[in-house]
């Protein structure tokens, strides 16, 4: 089991890479509320949004600059420093070889933020073989293979200051999706949360099956001292309501419907337990009905669910692992994918009702030239983009709102009339402002893309997760 004092992971990862390094400090910052606030009442009806369907498409590990570096209005240059104070111009790349990706975990958010400079970035390594990464990451995607992101972007609104709720990967990001917070308790002024990954399996099973169960990775915050640890002598992945409640138990307390739509991995539980699903590690929901009910499985059925008019009020879209945008996933497929959900939304009877927020997990080690506000001891996280698509978002235009993934959960909730959980979405500034509801409703125009919804449907299971951090 890995312990240490967080004011040293900075240069415990520099030594890996045979560079200097400079003290990180503590954060004295207030800790972000927790279980406790959480009430199945209804507030009172729903709103008088005209949506009634709002849909999450997640994809993976690319920081803001990393799409969208050079977008017009956006705080997105096109070249950033390094530690050494070079300024380093930022080079168009494809989506990366098969295998090859960089650190993104929780110790490396911290390196390349350092302390607010934005400047480590160069201090990373590659995850396959642990060798310095160098300029790597001071990378954009190359605009034609994006470009289905730059045109949603440029016809309705991008929000270039969304910053994940906490430090690190996937596997916390995907639970602040659901849940607003991954703080599992608190007491006489220690505050333990849920960091990085649960310890690795020969195929990760993050789900409440996995057998044996997998410690995951904590960070304890002492308020008295400012001191931060991180251990991996956590909990396995299977929380309960006493722990932190989630948006499913909202969502069912007021009969508002939702769907969780995720790919399956194959071995250490199989199809038929392990998918790649937040909710696999939420006990009230994997042994509960809501598993077989609301978590779907493949992914792609969302694709046939939208004409069947079988789309719920509100719905999680997480990518299969070759249309994840990941870096090193060896394919390109991942902005078609998108695509693919937005055009046949569109062309559907739900564009007119519909709200769609295409979003990343986390920055996956990317260079960034934001520092992200620090909120409590747990982040705000580099950024990543977001784009708002509806016929009522604002038209070509960029949000520079400061958002976080709680922002998005309180838009659910606002939108449907929903209590709050009392977590960080209490406390985020909700998506309501990149939308104009007087506004005429903007007509779907058909977002261009290389590959179309037919050849995701009949796309082989990869079987593997997007992501392993």
């Amino acid at each position: 089991m890995r312990g240490f004092l967080l004011s040293t992971v900075s240069c415990a990862l520099v030594a890996l890479v045979g560079a200097g390094c400079s003290q990180a400090q503590p954060l004295n910052v207030p800790v972000a509320p927790i279980a406790g606030a959480f009430s199945t009442q209804v507030r009172g009806g729903s709103s008088s949004s005209p949506i009634q369907h709002i849909v999450i498409i997640v994809q993976e590990n690319r920081s803001f600059d990393n799409i969208f570096a050079g977008f017009p209005g956006a705080d997105a240059p096109t070249s950033g420093y390094t530690h050494t104070g070079k300024l380093q111009s930022l080079k168009p790349i494809n989506f990366g070889r098969l295998g090859v990706d960089i650190l993104h975990n929780y110790p490396m958010a911290l390196t390349e933020w350092d302390n607010g400079k934005m400047d480590d970035f160069d201090e990373d390594i590659f995850n396959n073989n642990k060798q310095p990464a160098h300029l790597y990451p001071y990378a954009y995607l190359n605009r034609k293979l994006v470009q289905p992101y730059w045109t949603m972007a440029q016809q309705y609104t991008l929000a270039d200051h969304m910053f994940p709720t906490v430090w690190g990967n996937s596997f916390t990001a995907h639970l602040d999706l659901i849940a607003g917070t991954t703080v599992i308790s608190q007491r006489s002024g220690t505050t333990v949360s849920e960091i990085d990954t649960p310890h690795s399996q020969k195929v990760p099973n993050w789900t409440c099956s996995a057998t044996p169960p997998p410690p995951t990775f904590i960070l304890t915050y002492t308020a008295s001292t400012g001191q931060k640890v991180e251990t991996g002598n956590g909990p396995p992945p299977c929380f309960t309501p006493s722990q932190f409640h989630t948006m499913a138990d909202t969502l069912d307390a007021a009969n508002v419907t939702w769907k969780y739509y995720a790919p399956a991995i194959t071995g250490n539980g199989g199809s038929g337990g392990n998918l790649w699903s937040s909710f696999g590690a939420i006990q009230n929901v994997y042994y509960g009905p809501d598993w077989t009910k609301d978590v779907i499985s493949p992914e792609s059925t969302v694709l046939t669910d939208i004409p069947s008019g079988k789309l719920p009020a509100v719905s999680w879209v997480i990518p299969s692992q070759p249309n994840s945008d990941h870096d090193g996933s060896g394919s390109d497929t991942g902005p078609s994918w998108v695509a693919a959900i937005v055009n046949t939304i569109g062309q559907s009877q739900y564009w007119k009702s519909t709200a769609i927020i295409v979003l990343w997990d986390d920055w996956g080690g990317w260079y960034d030239d934001v520092p992200p506000p620090q909120l409590d001891f747990m982040g705000l996280a580099e950024r990543v983009p977001c784009i708002v698509i509806s016929p009522y978002a604002k038209p070509g235009y960029v949000s520079h709102t400061q958002y976080e993934f709680g922002s998005i959960l309180k838009f659910v909730e606002q939108t449907f009339g929903l209590a709050s959980l009392g977590y960080t979405d209490a406390r985020a500034t909700s998506l309501g402002d990149s939308f104009d509801f007087s506004q005429k409703p903007l007509k779907f125009k058909k977002i261009p893309a290389k590959y179309p919804p037919s050849y995701f449907q009949n796309q082989k299971p990869a079987g593997v997760p997007p992501d392993t951090e």
